[in-house]
């Protein structure tokens, strides 16, 4: 680590002191090594930015420093164990809007990443979105198939690198708070700066965006109500994405809505259920439905979505889990919830069922009876992750990633349509994958995935064994009496015999 990168550690915590972000971090909670040290840090503030709110802070602050810090605060917003919730709160509404970088610099850009390709892109317009990586131009795209309009998202120059040095600064700033503060250990700094390496490598490579557009479109085949851009694969690079041109109406303005003819009920109902579906169906959804990702199809009364750049992932275990919550909620099940939570191992086991289902009970039971103007499907799981935490329950940031997302979704359905009801929209998607889930399709998928990874299994048994000799032969390297050979004979039989056992006890709790 380079001594660079603690003078850009510096200079970040200079600029955050400046804009008075720092005021959203002083809480009494803190160990009193950081205290003192926002303490010395908000006496640099501009007396100005006292004048203002804590978003406003803290967006302006993250701005100033780039794009590499408007992905780390968005991160946070996804861990409100690490910043806390009022925190995660401020960061969640972020939004990633930049100043566009100089559109005379594209057709160098577009020609160095597709060669003569690059020429088929015609009457590229100024940028149509900007944001922290890459902006939005529209064009024509002209090549055998005719004359199309096209999407074309490019990186920003210089974006690698920049993240680059931000990373580095940011992996010194985790270790310095490692070593200062022992406390802070047990939050894990470096592996969240880790995260947001991962995320971020993989959203400076535009061809991983086309892959997971391709993907959802697989998934959403013969869906209704839902559509997304298709990719031209011809015109697509590591930094630059080309896709068909959404020709559709933004759904943040109900009026403009109204003016195009559009059934807002059957938008929003739309919206939701297709982001259920997405989540619990296919275990793949866009993570980052806000608005300005959204559009309305006037032909269909169905949604468009685009930038695909943020997805969520759920496993078979966590899809049956998050259908079994929504599906104990609106049937008033909590005992259910309960074992659920014990079952996927959620909940350490020495806590008590009845205990945790009694405090699921106290956040349903306020739901039922009320308008469905007053039932947030978000503000119940949010409750619910809350209340874990009172039953040990550790972190899980796909299911954060997931609330945070349900969280965009129904704030937009409610805005689209105020007298929205969650629970109903909600019952025929949940019920529809707890039956097929349950039938002899769905066992025979879970089947499938035990046989995989027993299959698996037995494909390192091998190699295992080659180990477990080896051992051995160390172990028994001057003790070659018939005994010690008996012994590992019979060691190595009941390796095998156990293997044989985990076996048929994965076929049998496939349940056929």
């Amino acid at each position: 680590m380079g001594l660079a990168a603690y003078l850009r550690l510096l200079r970040t915590g200079y600029v955050l002191a400046r804009e008075g972000a720092l005021a959203i971090m002083d809480s009494p909670a803190l160990p009193p090594v950081l205290k003192a040290g926002i303490g010395v840090g908000r006496m640099l503030e501009r007396p100005e930015v006292r004048k203002s709110g804590r978003v406003e802070r803290l967006t302006r602050a993250l701005n100033r420093l780039g794009p590499t810090y408007v992905k780390f605060g968005q991160t946070l917003a996804t861990r409100p164990d690490i910043v806390g919730t009022a925190v995660a709160a401020d960061l969640a509404v972020l939004q990633d809007k930049m100043e566009p970088f100089d559109p005379a610099l594209v057709p160098a850009i577009l020609a160095e990443a597709l060669g003569p390709r690059a020429a088929e892109l015609v009457e590229l317009s100024a940028p149509v979105a900007a944001a922290s990586i890459a902006q939005v131009h529209k064009a024509v795209l002209v090549d055998d198939g005719g004359r199309r309009t096209v999407a074309v998202k490019i990186l920003r120059p210089g974006v690698e690198e920049r993240f680059r040095a931000d990373i580095e600064s940011q992996y010194a700033g985790a270790r310095l708070a490692e070593t200062l503060v022992p406390s802070l250990r047990r939050l894990r700094p470096v592996d969240v700066v880790a995260t947001l390496d991962r995320s971020a490598r993989l959203e400076l490579d535009l061809r991983m965006e086309a892959a997971a557009i391709s993907q959802f479109a697989d998934n959403i085949k013969g869906d209704a109500g839902f559509a997304i851009p298709t990719v031209h694969w011809d015109h697509t690079a590591q930094n630059v994405l080309t896709t068909s041109w959404v020709d559709a109406v933004p759904v943040r303005d109900n009026a403009v809505l109204d003016a195009a003819g559009i059934d807002r009920k059957v938008l929003a109902a739309n919206l939701l259920q297709s982001f259920l579906r997405h989540a619990i169906r296919d275990g793949f959804f866009h993570a980052d439905l806000h608005p300005g990702n959204l559009f309305a199809d006037p032909r269909t009364n169905g949604i468009v979505a685009v930038d695909f750049g943020i997805m969520g992932r759920l496993s078979r275990a966590e899809r049956r889990f998050l259908a079994d919550i929504l599906y104990g909620f609106i049937t008033r099940n909590y005992r259910m919830i309960a074992e659920r939570h014990f079952e996927i191992g959620y909940v350490p086991r020495h806590q008590s069922v009845d205990e945790f289902a009694l405090a699921l009970r106290a956040i349903g039971e306020p739901q039922h009876g009320r308008s469905v103007a007053d039932i947030s499907m978000a503000k119940v799981l949010g409750q619910l992750f809350a209340t874990t935490e009172l039953f040990e329950m550790k972190t899980r940031p796909e299911l954060i990633l997931l609330q945070k997302s349900m969280v965009l979704v129904e704030g937009v359905s409610r805005a689209i349509d105020p007298g929205l009801d969650i629970w109903t929209l909600s019952e025929p998607i949940v019920a529809e994958w707890l039956r097929r889930s349950a039938g002899p399709l769905g066992r025979l998928e879970a089947l499938k995935e035990h046989v995989g990874t027993a299959v698996e299994t037995f494909g390192r048994l091998p190699a295992i064994v080659d180990k477990a000799e080896a051992a051995l032969d160390d172990y028994d390297r001057d003790r070659r009496s018939p005994r010690r050979r008996f012994d590992r004979f019979m060691l190595l039989s009941a390796f095998w015999l156990g293997a044989a056992v985990a076996l048929v006890l994965i076929w049998r709790l496939s349940g056929l």
